[in-house]
């Protein structure tokens, strides 16, 4: 295979706007042919797609959406998302053959990416590469901004996490420990709490689905209330956190994956709370935030090599597995990080 080549490209393509849970007929293998070329005169980028990342996120743009959050997936056109990527070739000064990179690209075996400001450079090369789709892209950078820009953590404060042992709530907890935090999370398997405990130092950890009441269960892990929420997952874990809120407490509203599928979405009937305590609850979208990943990556690349930082990836090998990779999200049966490999460079 060499540059200016004509190969055949497989890639998965979103059927239409979808209502209630997703389903991976919902998405279609198919393939078509690709010059190994950018356009003349393009400014454009052509990668070779190595790793794939799914995300819960991706559920809302299955939806016809307004403007504001993220855009739609067009009906007929290949999945959108953040992978990691080799440059084959490329029309762009920033950008040359052999570079390694991640942001989005297409869920395709060879993607032409413009404009090319959704693209980083991967530096360090001396962590695994799929690390790019989640401890050192998009889901660490979100862990990192969540906890310490929107929640402004202070040493032996009172931390939880729902959906902890997921992609970003797996590195929440553990850049709470490490500020000195007492750091509870919430997972859907005795799997994952163990996880939660013996791989990532998390302080306690329990089963939400074994809990018959939530609210019970957060005043038993945090008797004296919770002055940290990184909120994952919204309904009524959201209603049970907010009757156990300290004053001033703080929440940052990452997700809220038990929402995604849902036609009538759950109300929320303890917001008074928010009054009554002072408290600080603040959404926010990653891209604002991109000016931060510099310091994020020096900070938690000397982390890792350290061994304070660990991270857990579910990974499955093939294109043609993405679609149930991704619905596999909304029924918890990944452990860790969910990754797609395409190709191994």
């Amino acid at each position: 295979m060499a540059e200016g080549d004509e190969v055949s490209n497989k890639h998965i393509i979103f059927r239409d706007y979808v209502t209630g849970f997703p389903k991976e007929s919902d998405m279609i293998l198919s393939s078509n042919k690709i010059q190994l070329k950018v356009p003349e005169g393009s400014k454009s980028v052509l990668v070779k797609n190595l790793y794939l990342s799914c995300d819960p996120y991706m559920r809302g743009r299955m939806n016809k959406i307004p403007p504001g959050y993220v855009s739609s997936f067009t009906p007929g056109s290949p999945i959108l998302g953040f992978g990691v990527s080799k440059v084959i070739d490329s029309g762009h000064p920033d950008f040359k053959e052999g570079d390694l990179v991640w942001g989005i690209t297409g869920w395709e075996e060879f993607s032409i990416i413009w404009p090319t400001d959704i693209l980083i450079k991967i530096k360090y090369t001396d962590v695994p590469l799929s690390y790019y789709t989640g401890l050192l892209g998009m889901a660490g950078l979100t862990a990192y901004v969540g906890f310490h820009e929107i929640c402004s953590p202070k040493k032996g404060e009172y931390v939880y996490i729902s959906a902890a042992s997921g992609a970003v709530g797996q590195l929440v907890g553990q850049f709470a420990k490490l500020m000195g935090c007492y750091v509870v999370g919430s997972a859907g398997s005795n799997e994952k709490v163990n996880l939660l405990k013996t791989k990532f130092g998390y302080d306690e950890a329990f089963n939400y689905k074994e809990e018959p009441d939530l609210n019970v269960a957060l005043k038993r892990y945090f008797p004296e209330g919770i002055d940290i929420y990184f909120e994952n997952v919204g309904g009524p874990m959201l209603d049970a956190v907010l009757l156990n809120m300290r004053l001033k407490g703080r929440i940052a509203v990452c997700g809220m994956i038990s929402q995604y599928n849902l036609e009538k979405l759950d109300g929320v009937q303890n917001l008074f709370n928010l009054i009554s305590k002072r408290i600080r609850m603040e959404g926010f979208m990653i891209f604002d935030y991109y000016h931060l990943y510099p310091q994020f990556l020096e900070l938690t690349h000397q982390y890792i090599k350290a061994g304070k930082i660990f991270y857990v990836e579910d990974t499955v090998e093939g294109l043609e597995k993405a679609p149930a990779a991704l619905i596999g999200l909304f029924t918890g049966s990944n452990v860790g990080k969910q990754v797609v490999v395409v190709a191994r460079e």
